[in-house]
């Protein structure tokens, strides 16, 4: 015999539900920002033990987040390892964070709660990330 759910259990599983995904955004957003800030400390630091100054002096502008990354994995792979590498990837984690997050609930509402309208939205808000992660 298939027993069915009271208005009230049924309420209780969406709001279960709704609190893994608040968690799950949470905590996303929390590790994105502190692996972020430990990696771009531990360049400063590691720039300060080096030089004596704090002082970056390259510049960033004028490239998307794609080139951006690419460029860093370049220099890495040939051997540039250096306090540089260590501050452009916790900015590279900082801007991928909330992609990460859209991505992470565009699964969620997919598998877990099989709420196609929020599904859709979700994916068109992930597609214009990705496309601005193409932009300069």
């Amino acid at each position: 015999m298939v027993e069915s759910k009271t208005p009230a259990q049924v309420e209780a599983v969406r709001e279960t539900r709704q609190f893994e995904m608040d968690t799950l955004v949470g905590y996303i957003l929390q590790d994105g920002v502190l692996l972020s800030l430990g990696l771009i400390i531990a360049g400063l630091f590691w720039r300060w033990f080096r030089t004596g100054t704090l002082t970056v002096d390259y510049q960033i502008t004028g490239m998307n987040l794609f080139e951006f990354v690419t460029a860093e994995v370049r220099l890495a792979v040939h051997g540039a390892v250096e306090p540089r590498l260590l501050i452009n990837l916790g900015i590279a984690v900082l801007m991928f964070t909330p992609f990460i997050r859209v991505a992470a609930s565009v699964v969620y509402f997919f598998a877990v709660l099989k709420n196609w309208k929020y599904t859709l939205f979700t994916s068109v808000v992930l597609i214009v990330l990705t496309y601005s992660l193409f932009l300069r």
